[in-house]
């Protein structure tokens, strides 16, 4: 009898060292390659400490993580680096001494790595998350230049026009629909020949999937899907071109996506959408723009308050201030702005109304951060209501899609027809 409670004693105690001194597990470990950066996440029900440096010839990051197991999870990290991803080669996973788990990321150039902790949020648990950047950021007018979609030089301007009644500088952009209005003075001056470019914003991505529908649709494979369509018409459009502010499944802080329009001296910034509420009966289009006096709904402000928690799902370094995100609207350029926004987002919420149900038959404004540009018009566009079973449908549609793009296509060109965009300065690129 005694010699069975000492081996149960002994069993006990076994259990106990083991729980007492067992690692942390990694429960998910994923990569997201895009040409911006590439991140790195490691997901686990505890916070894990970590010390990351780097070394050269050849270039690698090496990050030393504490008291963790390696886990199912870390074996299969090094299986998803594909080929195509512009800065990690391979990743390799050891025991480097008791107690310490390395991870060495073989490097394909030298990069900024931006190495950073979240909290819990949503599904997630902890995340230690890395961000491999190149040394020195994509520039979106290079990126268009390199793919010989357009000249984003500016030609010689021509004579001033009115802002209303100025035709632009396509014809096939001009709306025979629109009524014509009495000449004006002339207010400002126009190039003629320029390129029209549009940041189109694919909504959510990677480790923020936005709204999902009760089929599993995600919110962000839609908004990529449509994104993209949209891009294609335009760029079939003469005189247009656009930039796609994400094109992989992968995330964007609310700031760059801003911050990239603006290198790239966008003329218009459509941030596309698929929206969800608590009620499934809830469905119809909607056009947003940014509110410098607070929203001009409750649904709104929850709208807002919702996209603008995107930074939180998807995760982003809290050490690197935003500028765009913190910044106040008191100035004259951000009221103007605002204006044309307004004027965009009427045009678009029209011509949505023939393809979709509207959800409201105005368009509404709220503190969106993604749209908060001082000097370019900027739009939230909700496409639909992914947590509406039919609309979902609709969403997953790619006949749908298409007729979604044209109808944004359609007020673009409504709004440039009646508003010729002024001329902004452009990086001279050759053919």
């Amino acid at each position: 009898m005694l010699e069975r409670a000492l081996r149960l004693t002994a069993l006990l105690c076994l259990l106990w060292i083991h729980t007492a001194f067992a690692g942390i597990a990694v429960s998910a470990a994923r990569i997201w390659p895009a040409q911006d950066y590439t991140r790195l996440t490691l997901e686990s029900k505890q916070p894990i400490l970590y010390n990351l440096f780097t070394l050269s010839n050849p270039e690698r990051l090496v990050i030393d993580l504490e008291d963790i197991d390696i886990t199912p999870a870390l074996n299969e990290l090094s299986g998803k680096i594909g080929k195509d991803d512009p800065y990690i080669k391979s990743v390799r996973v050891g025991r480097f001494k008791a107690g310490v788990v390395r991870l060495v990321l073989d490097l394909k150039a030298q990069v900024k790595p931006q190495l950073f902790s979240l909290q819990p949020v949503g599904d997630y648990g902890y995340r230690l998350v890395l961000d491999v950047y190149p040394l020195v950021a994509v520039d979106p007018l290079m990126q268009l230049a390199q793919q010989g979609e357009t000249k984003l030089a500016a030609s010689e301007p021509a004579a001033a026009t009115s802002s209303v009644d100025a035709v632009p500088a396509n014809p096939s952009l001009a709306m025979p629909s629109e009524p014509v209005a009495k000449p004006m003075p002339p207010a400002r001056t126009e190039f003629s020949n320029r390129v029209l470019l549009i940041a189109v914003d694919a909504g959510h991505g990677g480790e923020d999937p936005g709204a999902r529908g009760r089929r599993g649709t995600h919110e962000k494979d839609v908004t990529l899907a449509i994104a993209r369509k949209l891009k294609a018409q335009i760029d079939d459009t003469p005189g247009m071109r656009a930039i796609l502010i994400r094109d992989g499944d992968y995330f964007i802080p609310l700031g760059m996506r801003v911050e990239k329009a603006r290198k790239a001296h966008a003329d218009l910034f459509v941030s596309i959408h698929a929206d969800a509420f608590v009620r499934s009966s809830a469905h119809g289009s909607s056009v947003f723009a940014l509110s410098e006096h607070g929203a001009t709904s409750a649904s709104a402000r929850w709208l807002a308050k919702k996209e603008n928690e995107a930074d939180l799902i998807g995760g982003v370094n809290l050490a690197v201030k935003d500028p765009y995100l913190a910044r106040t609207l008191l100035d004259l350029s951000q009221t103007a702005t605002i204006t044309d926004s307004l004027k965009l987002a009427r045009q678009v919420l029209r011509e949505l109304g023939g393809v979709n149900s509207l959800h409201r038959g105005h368009v509404e404004q709220a503190g969106f951060a993604v749209l908060k540009s001082p000097d370019t018009p900027s739009i939230l566009v909700e496409t639909a209501f992914i947590s509406n079973p039919k609309e979902e449908l609709k969403l997953k549609d790619e006949g749908y899609q298409e007729k979604i793009a044209q109808a944004i296509l359609g007020g673009l060109k409504h709004y440039f027809a009646l508003n010729p965009a002024l001329s902004k300065p452009r990086m001279a690129q050759s053919d």
